[in-house]
């Protein structure tokens, strides 16, 4: 996995163990198409553009992701 040291911290999801939780960043390093970045559990890693990142938020709003929990 990449080094996170560079990337600003968002928001740590679960939170509540410590088994590696999934982790949103921003690289601010990184180009327009890859700055948002989600860790997950395993240690990959997602990259996206603050306006695909802003599409998923609108989505979890408006219910979309509701039947996933």
């Amino acid at each position: 996995m990449t080094d996170l040291s560079s990337l600003e911290p968002l928001a740590t999801f679960c939170g509540k163990c410590d088994c590696g939780c999934p982790q949103l960043f921003l690289d601010p390093d990184a180009s327009a198409e890859q700055r948002v970045v989600i860790t997950d559990d395993f240690g990959h890693q997602v990259r996206m553009s603050a306006d695909q990142f802003g599409s998923l938020v609108e989505d979890a709003k408006a219910g979309r992701f509701d039947a996933l929990g």
